[in-house]
């Protein structure tokens, strides 16, 4: 049998909340408990008379895990470039993102705590099937295109400690990560946790650096706060950063991470849920805000010193992964490249178990295609090595660094295709009934949304005409160029206005009758004829992920 949970409904006397059963491909097929709903309910009780800080700990995880993509290769590589090339005056582009994310993510993770489904499964229960497929390939393409730092960045790490080719790294990163998922057997939480303590390594060497460097507060905070895009490349340069920091595929990740929590289907319980998936996000964003802006301070500081010696000025205007090792030299001396590629190895790793759960999750939710891990992980890992095999053959360390920034360019294009689908169901009754978005959270996050989506739009139409233009390429072959090209520009248009105007016709959410108020109140649905009782459970079908109970 199938149960789905579609809705909750809440009231000054009470909630509603319905099972819906049996609704088409939407349902979730679960296991029947193993024992009586009235203990169920008694368990549910209990849950919520635990102190709120135990419960509170019982939800740590999504959150910490989505964070990891944060502090990715493709965030390091935008933030060394940035300070470098506009020492500390994109840092706002870093607060503001963050500050996106973390109402983004908030919702993505209410999203998945109320409708019990994750949102590559409701895009796929609203939108026709043409659509379904578009906004699939859409989000199988951002999740290669994060998984191109991961691979890049763990290349460089490798050429840092064993002396390879970058290309030869390429290579070997292939099949580096299906060994750290295979030691997921030996425990995901101790995995997780080891990564973690490596990506911090580098958080505390930049944080070190920062102390000795002692960048002017003044300069940091006015960066932090006064909005400004001046100089060569800087709006090039804040969109790489956002993309690098919003990332599609995180949304439709964190939708589907908190679905491993068992949280009691009841309005408190729900309630409970969003606010310590909320407080864990924060506390984590903080966390990746104060390393970002320790990673563009010490970056601005060093490349923007008068004093630089020739060689490392030489290094700054050309800064990629590979070679900024040497930022770090005043707290590390000789062995700040070893510990830089170790933190740099483990940054890469972490990142790509994210991006391959990302990646499971996309294509179960709109294809409802279950593969397994390690075959997945070699889907999308075959598919992200080739161009970074190619550029880095090509154009060595420096063209994989701009490698990574073009991919973060693409995530930024792709982000209205997960994000305006998740603003659209988050504020909508239909989906959520009454634990929608408020007024003032829809106006704010449509109105980052808005600004984001328009950002791109202008950076892509005036950088493509401008390249046009300034081209040496023949007139007829600028004409052909332009016929194919601004046709795609007039769809990608198309497509994000006709996800934002598109009225939601699919309801998840209907009212209850009062009986059934008071059983779902206890987690409790009738679903047999004879009277026997069916608890809605947690979503068994997820409970694998990192950090699952």
């Amino acid at each position: 049998m199938e149960v789905t949970r579609e809705g909750r409904e809440s009231g000054r006397g009470g909630s509603k909340r319905v099972a819906a059963i049996g609704v088409g491909d939407a349902s979730i097929n679960t296991q029947r408990e193993g024992f009586g709903a009235k203990n169920k309910s008694d368990q549910w009780d209990e849950q919520l008379k635990t102190p709120a800080w135990k419960r509170f700990l019982a939800h740590v995880g999504p959150g910490f895990l989505v964070c990891l993509a944060y502090l990715d290769p493709a965030n390091l590589e935008t933030d060394l470039q940035a300070g470098a090339n506009h020492k500390y005056e994109l840092l706002w582009v870093i607060l503001i993102g963050l500050i996106f994310a973390l109402i983004i993510q908030s919702l993505a993770a209410n999203l998945g705590v109320v409708t019990g489904r994750h949102l590559a499964e409701l895009c796929k229960s609203e939108y026709p099937k043409f659509i379904t497929y578009c906004l699939w390939v859409l989000a199988e393409v951002a999740v290669i295109a994060a998984d191109i730092p991961e691979v890049i960045g763990t290349a460089f790490a490798l050429n840092l400690l064993f002396h390879i080719p970058i290309w030869v790294g390429v290579l070997i990163t292939g099949s580096s990560s299906l060994l750290l998922l295979g030691l997921q057997r030996y425990g995901v939480r101790k995995l997780e946790l080891l990564i973690s303590l490596l990506v911090f390594v580098m958080a505390a060497c930049f944080f070190g650096e920062l102390g000795y460097v002692k960048p002017p507060a003044g300069e940091v905070i006015k960066g932090l706060f006064v909005p400004k895009l001046k100089g060569r490349g800087a709006t090039g340069d804040a969109i790489a950063l956002l993309g690098a920091l919003v990332m599609p595929h995180n949304l439709f990740l964190h939708s589907a991470l908190v679905l491993s929590r068992r949280t009691p289907p009841s309005v408190k319980g729900i309630n409970d849920a969003c606010k310590f998936f909320l407080i864990e996000s924060g506390f984590a964003l903080f966390i990746a805000l104060l390393i970002n802006i320790a990673v563009i301070s010490v970056s601005g500081r060093v490349c923007g010193a008068s004093d630089i010696s020739p060689d490392n000025a030489e290094k700054c205007n050309d800064l990629t992964l590979n070679s900024s090792s040497f930022l770090l030299k005043n707290v590390l001396g000789k062995s700040s490249s070893v510990i830089y590629a170790i933190a740099l190895l483990a940054s890469g790793q972490s990142s790509t178990i994210t991006g391959t759960y990302a990646g499971q999750y996309v294509m179960q939710g709109f294809l409802n295609i279950k593969m397994k891990k390690w075959q997945r992980n070699l889907m999308t890992r075959t598919i992200a090595i080739f161009p970074s095999l190619v550029v880095s053959i090509i154009g060595g360390s420096s063209g994989a660094g701009r490698l990574i920034i073009i991919a973060s360019m693409i995530l930024s294009f792709e982000l209205p295709f997960a994000l305006v689908p998740l603003l659209k169901f988050s504020g909508s009754t239909t989906k959520m009934g009454p634990h929608k978005n408020s007024i003032l959270i829809i106006i704010v996050s449509w109105l980052l949304g808005l600004m984001t989506i328009g950002i791109n739009i202008y950076f892509l139409s005036t950088s493509f005409v401008d390249w046009l233009i300034k081209s040496n390429l023949h007139k007829v072959g600028r004409i052909i160029i332009g016929i194919l090209v601004f046709p795609l520009m007039a769809i990608y248009l198309i497509s994000v206005v006709y996800l934002t105007l598109r009225k939601d016709t699919v309801v998840t959410f209907t009212p209850a009758s009062e009986s059934t108020q008071i059983e779902m109140e206890k987690g409790v649905h009738r679903c047999h004829n004879d009277g026997e009782n069916e608890v809605v459970p947690y979503r068994e079908d997820l409970a694998d992920i990192p950090f699952s109970e």
